[in-house]
Formats: structure tokens, sequence, C-alpha cells
């Protein structure tokens, strides 16, 4: 059996953001040469989150609107944990969308169902945070 890691590290210009990372994935499976097996793509942040979903700019805007109204990021006060931080809505938003995702491989490709992209959210950014790929298969 073959095993494989990689970090994939993130900085977005913005505190929140979806990113299709799905090509960089199917770009670290290539680089692994499993061709039957899983790969487990989770964020390593408790402010981040990774999760399948549809790449759909309507959709994407519709994430944004229903995770502000269960968990918005103003008045900071609102949320004991916003002391020395104001994040507190990130990390209900991770909780929310999710930390990682696990994805059958099969014939050397993600065995995805219609319209299946893998994304990276960010809802704390504006610094340097990472995702884990690990990869196990023959």
């Amino acid at each position: 059996m073959k095993s494989y890691r990689k970090e994939l590290w993130f900085e977005t210009k913005t505190r929140r953001q979806l990113i299709n990372i799905t090509p960089s994935v199917e770009e670290c499976l290539a680089e692994s040469g499993v061709k039957e097996g899983l790969l487990l793509c989770n964020a390593m942040h408790i402010t981040s989150s990774v999760f399948i979903n549809d790449d759909e700019s309507g959709l994407h805007q519709d994430f944004e609107v229903w995770l502000e109204k269960l968990a918005p990021e103003h008045p900071h006060s609102q949320y004991r944990h916003n002391g020395f931080e104001d994040n507190a809505d990130a990390h209900l938003k991770r909780t929310i969308m999710g930390r990682e995702v696990v994805v059958a491989i099969s014939g050397g490709r993600l065995d995805f169902g219609p319209w299946e992209q893998i994304f990276y959210g960010e809802f704390d950014g504006k610094r340097r945070k990472r995702l884990l790929i690990k990869i196990i298969g023959d």
C-alpha cells in the first residue's frame, strides 16, 4: 500500500473566501501514483473548512448569506470567545461547513458524483493557513 502526504498553503486577501481546490487535489493524486484508495483532505486551522459542493457563483453567494445569518460577524460583543480575538463567528462557520472530506479513488481519479468539487473555505483570512492531503491505496 502507498501512502502520500502533502500540505497546501493559502493566504486569502479577504476575511472570507471560498476556493475551488479540486485541480490542486488532482495534482496531488497524480503525484501519489495511487490508482485505488482513499483521499483525505482536511483543514489544519479551526477557522477554515474543506467541503464538497457545486462550483456555482450564486450558490457561493448563498453560502455567504446563509452563514452570516447563522453566525454573524458583527457585533463582535455578542460572542464570549471574542475577548482578545474577533473571530468567534469564523469558528462557528467552520463547524457548520465541516473540517474534512474523504473521496474514493477509482482508476486513478477522484470518484465524484455530478458537479462535485472540493473547496477550501476561509472564514478568518488574511494570514497563512494550511490544509492536509493524505492519500492511501494501491
